[in-house]
């Protein structure tokens, strides 16, 4: 497959669900993660586009999605709840050339504007964005506004969401994970700050109900889809939350439709 193919089978016209699962990397015991082949397998049947994961799950469960429609992304950015000050810094542990030998078909990095290491972050993304693109593979670029050194303009609605879409965009990568605002105006604000799809994060665990509620004002304010962890593997019912998000996403369901035709 060439780049843009690869995109859309992440992104069928122009949307997607991925769900991401490297979170045993920063924090185990996990709930929702004590088995992983098993969850995974719920979630390519729940028909889900794409699962993100560390560069060893998808080595190891990789060939699951072998003849399906669900995809591996290769997340590259590590650090662990040990870390101290170091834990929200998160370095590079691989290199481009190792997604499809491994069974993804695309990349992905985290960097946390604001925080201690911001520098490093974007230098070790920048690098994964310039690998990615002599070898055709897409780029999720996970930008997150946080840290203690956040400098807010004056009058930014977004707290510094736009402008972490916007680094998304302009360090090449070519899908953004982006956070929810708390309204639909400024959340528009954040998909107007970068022309790139952006799947919106799960955020802190809350009811479904919520939740989805909060996916569907933001894919009606130009959200490209979801990219959320906990909200799904962490629910009592994995699979069923994940085909209540492809309903939203891709079937333009509302949110008491589609949780009445999964059993919510």
């Amino acid at each position: 497959m060439n780049k843009s193919e690869r995109l859309e089978s992440l992104l069928p016209n122009g949307r997607g669900v991925w769900i991401p699962i490297d979170h045993g990397m920063s924090d185990y015991p996990c709930q929702g993660l004590e088995d992983t082949e098993g969850l995974i397998r719920d979630l390519i049947a729940a028909g889900v586009d794409a699962i993100v994961a560390q560069k060893g799950v998808v080595s190891h469960y990789g060939h699951l999605c072998e003849g399906t429609k669900t995809n591996m992304v290769v997340h590259f950015s590590a650090s662990t709840r040990h870390g101290g000050a170091d834990s929200s810094r998160k370095v590079s542990v691989g290199q481009a050339s190792e997604v499809e030998s491994r069974g993804g078909i695309a990349a992905s990095a985290q960097v946390n504007i604001g925080s201690d290491g911001e520098a490093a972050m974007l230098e070790a993304l920048g690098d994964l964005t310039t690998q990615c693109h002599h070898l055709g593979l897409p780029v999720l670029g996970m930008v997150y506004a946080r840290g203690p050194n956040l400098n807010i303009v004056d009058g930014d609605a977004t707290k510094g969401v736009a402008h972490a879409a916007r680094v998304a965009f302009e360090i090449g990568c070519d899908v953004g994970k982006t956070t929810w605002t708390g309204d639909e105006a400024s959340f528009a604000q954040v998909t107007a700050a970068a022309p790139i799809p952006l799947l919106v994060a799960g955020g802190a665990k809350t009811n479904t109900f919520e939740m989805l509620t909060m996916v569907r004002k933001a894919m009606n304010n130009g959200a490209a889809g979801v990219c959320m962890g906990r909200q799904v593997f962490a629910h009592e019912q994995p699979s069923a939350v994940a085909k209540a998000l492809v309903l939203i996403v891709h079937h333009d369901a509302s949110v008491e439709e589609a949780m009445e035709q999964v059993g919510l």
